[in-house]
């Protein structure tokens, strides 16, 4: 299924839909709609048990419900686990699309690193997910998704790019590459296990920063452009493919946003504040692992990059004051909105939470409020519930998972509650967390299985569990 086809059936699918009596209230029978024990992809023992922990613990059994479907659902249906010549292998679907995206699989996955020491198999699972990964930024490190057949031809072979056997789709987003390096930290964080950093591994690795330098534009557009035949605006990239014009000052050009639509200023701000993150990581593991040079360039590049975006991506506001800008071209436009998908404003403190954890800073509490306030253009409010949405769905569609990350990052308990409530009650009767849903109908919903969302769902949830389990109950 293409990204786009939601938007032709996102009404169909609300409509078709009948929502049972298990979607809402506190009934404590529930539809049973997670996938058989027999056909699942993957099982994890720790996995279960947390699962039953909450929903032993938590008075509110929708909730524990909601959790026992969507914590475990990309290990349900996503995953394809093999060996190749001895090593793990893991390809990641997203759900409704066999395709693999760069950041998609290593946001799925993410919730479960906590349990890695305790369940060796899933362990194995997440470093065939690293393995991948790897495959896929050596075979090009400008797409962003991948077949699981290196072979295999995409549908948008006609894309005016360098399209090849095994890519999906070509759009460069520079959050398809600092993904698998906070999924290659997490995971060495969690285990101490360095073996899946591997001469392939470091070689990735040197990609990514070669093609951050290649996209700072220091030396010219670079070898990446984009041109795609489509009525979507936001499908193509303007002027030859290159995007519109920026001033090189030390940032990354991004035509994509992590929603795939094309970027309007190619200064990307909250992917470049990634970017400043990943590289972080990438330099604690290149010292690890003894690779000088990689621990070098990472370090520098990194430095430098957080300079820049103290510099020249700030800007000021009568109602908020200070806050980040979106996006911006470094020759004095900019564009000031969010966007559901991660990395966002919203996002970055949970993104960079250890960078985070001893101070709030001022201009990211100033963004925060602009990013939920009816000043963010995507930002709807409805019968339904409020949220935060995107151009990729069209107005008035609120994404669960927005919510679900205003929760992670909030730090005020009625807010927390509130996203719960607000999750909760727009499910649809599903029993699944959905890409968004209309502020006033949660019954319109895109995409039904999509797998992000549930595991986001559940990580919230676990949080809370943990740290705030009395908002878990009725």
């Amino acid at each position: 299924m293409k990204r786009r086809t939601f938007l032709q059936q996102s009404t169909l699918t609300g409509a078709a839909f009948i929502v049972s009596k298990y979607g809402f209230g506190q009934s404590n029978d529930f539809a049973d709609v997670r996938v058989a024990p027999g056909a699942r992809r993957f099982t994890s023992e720790a996995v279960e048990k947390v699962i039953q922990a909450v929903q032993k613990n938590s008075s509110n059994k929708e909730l524990g419900w909601l959790f026992h479907n969507c914590f475990p659902n990309t290990l349900d249906t996503t995953v394809d686990f093999e060996m190749i010549n001895g090593r793990p292998d893991t390809y990641v679907i997203t759900g409704d699309i066999d395709a693999m995206w760069l950041r998609d699989s290593s946001a799925q996955v993410w919730p479960y690193l906590p349990l890695l020491k305790e369940d060796p198999n899933l362990q194995m699972l997440i470093k065939g997910v690293i393995h991948r990964q790897t495959k896929c930024i050596l075979l090009d490190p400008y797409a962003n998704a991948f077949f699981k057949d290196m072979n295999k031809v995409s549908e948008w072979k006609s894309d005016l790019t360098k399209m090849q056997p095994g890519i999906h789709e070509r759009k460069w987003e520079i959050d398809s590459l600092c993904y698998p390096i906070r999924l290659s930290y997490g995971y060495w964080q969690q285990t101490g296990d360095l073996t899946a950093f591997d001469a392939d591994w470091r070689q990735a690795m040197r990609l990514v920063i070669q093609t951050f330098k290649e996209q700072q534009r220091f030396d010219g557009k670079g070898p990446y452009s984009f041109q795609r035949t489509t009525s979507w605006a936001t499908d193509g990239v303007p002027l030859g493919g290159y995007g519109y014009p920026a001033k090189p000052n030390g940032l990354i050009c991004s035509m994509f946003r992590p929603s795939d639509d094309a970027t309007i200023f190619p200064y990307l701000i909250p992917s470049n504040w990634f970017a400043v993150f990943a590289l972080e990581w990438l330099n604690d593991i290149a010292k690890a692992i003894g690779d000088e040079e990689l621990a070098r360039q990472s370090f520098e590049m990194g430095n430098s990059l957080a300079k820049v975006l103290w510099d020249s991506a700030i800007v000021f506001t009568q109602t908020f004051g200070n806050i980040w800008v979106y996006e911006t071209n470094g020759l004095g436009s900019c564009n000031l909105m969010d966007d559901a998908n991660m990395p966002s404003m919203l996002s970055i403190p949970y993104l960079g939470e250890s960078m985070f954890a001893s101070t709030r800073q001022t201009v990211w509490d100033n963004t925060r409020k602009y990013a939920l306030s009816a000043s963010n253009p995507f930002f709807f409010s409805g019968s339904a519930g409020e949220g935060i949405g995107s151009p990729h769905t069209g107005l008035d569609y609120i994404w669960p998972m927005s919510i679900a990350v205003r929760g992670l990052t909030s730090v005020d308990e009625a807010e927390m509650k509130k996203c719960l409530e607000i999750l909760q009650k727009t499910h649809a009767g599903t029993g699944f967390m959905h890409e968004s849903f209309h502020k006033d109908d949660p019954m319109k919903f895109t995409r039904k299985w999509f797998a992000w969302a549930n595991s986001m769902f559940g990580e919230f949830i676990w949080k809370m569990y943990r740290r705030k389990p009395h908002l878990l109950n009725n």
